[in-house]
């Protein structure tokens, strides 16, 4: 379900949130699904439970999980939402690497050659 990276620089809790939105986006949780306790995923992924309830009180204030008091947490379930998002995160960052390229006198053409060649490698 959620793997996490050790040797990430990011910080633990942005690995979980970022999990967790892809399982959203993907439509592996399903909208009103419950997620772990804080206490379970904790344990399951080895972590410090402050470290798991920050990435739970992220999801919320995204509005991505909602919480039940007494019940647990549940998944909101706008995977479109979530999806649209990290496109257009993932548009800026494609835009910002275009730029630099540019700059280093890539011309159009080899910057698509360069896209094919990585999609086929990649097989994407």
């Amino acid at each position: 379900m959620i793997h996490l990276d050790f040797h990430d620089p990011r910080p633990m809790y942005e690995q979980v949130v970022e999990q967790f939105e892809m399982l959203i986006a993907r439509g592996a949780l399903a909208a009103d699904e419950k997620i772990p306790s804080v206490r379970q995923l904790s344990v399951q992924l080895s972590l410090n439970p402050n470290t798991v309830q920050k990435a739970y009180s992220e999801l919320l204030s995204r509005g991505e999980i909602y919480s039940v008091r007494g019940k647990g947490n549940f998944v909101s379930g706008d995977q479109t939402g979530i999806r649209n998002k990290k496109l257009e995160q993932i548009r800026g960052e494609m835009l910002a690497l275009l730029r630099q390229a540019k700059e280093f006198g890539a011309s159009t053409e080899q910057l698509h050659a360069l896209l094919t060649s990585l999609m086929e490698v990649e097989q994407l």
